[in-house]
C-alpha cells in the first residue's frame, strides 16, 4: 500500500493548473511550426506566426496563453493500492485547482447555470476517476475553454448509419463550428459505449499527444480519413482559410448496445492545454 499526502497532491495540482495555462505543449508548438511552413495563404501563415509569438509571450511573461482559462477537467487513475492521507482525493484535487487558479491569476469561469453568478474560485473541479491495478496515482489536467466546449456534441446514431454516418456527423459538426472553437483544433471522438461514456471518451481522447498513432491500425486509418476530410473544408486557422483546420483527430472506441451507435465529438482549441503528474 502506497500513501500519498493530500498536501503533495494539492501542490502538484496547483502547479499543473498554472503550467497548463501558460505553456504551449511541445507537440502543439511543433505542429504550429510545420503548419506555418506548409501554409500558402498569407492570412494563414500570419495566424501561425501570431500563435507562435503568443506562446513565446506566455512563456516569457507568465501570462496565460488565452484569457479564457477554462474549466479545470481532471482524469485520474487511482491504483487499488493507493491511500491518500490528510483529506479525500477529490478534496485535494479541488483545493489544488482553486489554489492554482488563484495564485496563477487565472480567470475563474465557473458560474451558476441560472443566475450566472460566478463561484469565485473556478470550483468545483470536474473530475473523472478510474480505479486501476497497482500503487500509482496519475492525475491529468485539462483547461477546457467555453468556445471549444460549446461546439461539442453528443448524438445517438442508428447502427445502420455505420462509419458513413459517423464521418458525416463529425465533418458536419466541424464545418458548423467554423471559427468558433479557435482553430486549428484537435477533434476528440468517442464511438460506442453509451450516452455518457461516449462523451467522456471524446474528451479523454484529447489528452493523447498529436503524434500518438492509435494502436489499432484500422482506427488509425479512420483518424487519418477524418483528418483529411476536415482539413479539406478550408476553414483554416481562426477561420480565415487555409490548409490547417485541425491538427489531429483522436478516437476512442468502446463496445455498445446492439440497438445503439453512440457518438460524441469534443473539440479542443489550438492551445490544447493539458498537463499530468504521476505519484
Amino acid at each position: 500500500m502506497k500513501t500519498v499526502s493530500a498536501k503533495d497532491i494539492r501542490e502538484a495540482v496547483a502547479a499543473m493548473c498554472i503550467a497548463a495555462n501558460r505553456e504551449l505543449p511541445a507537440d502543439v508548438r511543433a505542429a504550429f511550426e510545420a503548419a506555418h511552413a506548409a501554409e500558402e495563404a498569407p492570412a494563414a501563415k500570419e495566424i501561425f506566426r501570431q500563435l507562435l509569438e503568443n506562446a513565446d509571450l506566455a512563456r516569457d511573461t507568465g501570462l496565460p496563453l488565452c484569457q479564457d482559462c477554462g474549466l479545470a477537467v481532471f482524469f485520474v487513475e487511482v491504483g487499488e493500492d493507493v491511500r491518500v492521507e490528510g483529506s479525500t482525493l477529490r478534496e485535494a484535487i479541488n483545493d489544488g485547482m482553486i489554489a492554482g487558479y488563484r495564485d496563477g491569476y487565472l480567470r475563474k469561469s465557473s458560474c451558476d447555470p441560472f443566475t450566472r453568478k460566478n463561484t469565485g474560485d473556478n470550483s468545483p473541479a470536474i473530475i473523472h476517476f478510474d480505479l486501476v491495478p497497482g500503487d500509482a496515482l496519475k492525475i491529468c489536467m485539462m483547461a477546457k475553454g467555453g468556445g471549444s466546449e460549446n461546439m461539442s456534441r453528443v448524438t445517438m446514431l442508428s447502427p445502420a448509419q455505420g462509419w458513413k454516418g459517423i464521418k458525416d456527423f463529425v465533418v458536419a459538426r466541424v464545418a458548423e463550428a467554423g471559427p468558433n472553437p479557435c482553430p486549428p483544433t484537435i477533434v476528440g471522438i468517442g464511438i460506442g459505449g453509451n450516452f455518457e461514456l461516449a462523451a467522456v471518451n471524446s474528451k479523454k481522447a484529447l489528452m493523447r499527444e498529436l503524434d500518438d498513432r492509435h494502436g489499432d491500425p484500422e482506427i488509425a486509418k479512420l483518424e487519418d480519413e477524418l483528418m483529411a476530410a476536415i482539413n479539406a473544408l478550408g476553414i483554416g486557422p481562426m477561420g480565415l482559410g487555409g490548409k490547417t483546420t485541425s491538427l489531429a483527430v483522436k478516437i476512442i472506441v468502446a463496445p455498445c448496445h446492439l440497438a445503439s451507435l453512440p457518438l460524441a465529438v469534443n473539440i479542443q482549441c489550438h492551445s490544447a492545454r493539458h498537463k499530468e503528474v504521476i505519484f
